[in-house]
């Protein structure tokens, strides 16, 4: 099992900046990808941006060069710098982990509130 943990997330103004933190724990083996996904009232979850153990990134349409995934593989950690936030950034934002093993299963975080609003 893993758990995941959100942190960062709060009240930014359109421009602005934020860092999400995700810490991963429990049986942290075997993790190929790291991610953010979003979900915004009445709207699909979708996917904001994923990285892999080697470092290969992918970012959505809306948020690619604006936003930055990390990753440190020693710490069990992914971060996301969020830049020139938009009102349209506004969502919950989900860590995910999907680990390869038997079967590929997907780990969800509870989710940290994003508002970005003047």
């Amino acid at each position: 099992q893993v758990q995941l943990v959100e942190s960062g997330g709060g009240l930014v103004q359109p421009g602005g900046s934020l860092r999400l933190s995700c810490a991963a724990s429990g049986t942290v083996f075997s993790i190929n990808v790291m991610g953010w996904y979003r979900q915004a009232p009445g709207k699909q979850r979708e996917l904001v941006a994923t990285i892999t153990s080697g470092g290969s990134t992918n970012y959505a349409d809306s948020v690619r060069g604006r936003f930055t995934i990390s990753r440190d593989n020693a710490k069990n950690t992914v971060s996301l710098q969020m830049n020139s936030l938009k009102p349209e950034d506004t969502a919950v934002y989900y860590c995910n982990a999907k680990q390869r093993r038997i079967a590929e299963v997907s780990y969800w975080g509870q989710g940290t509130q994003v508002t970005v609003s003047s």
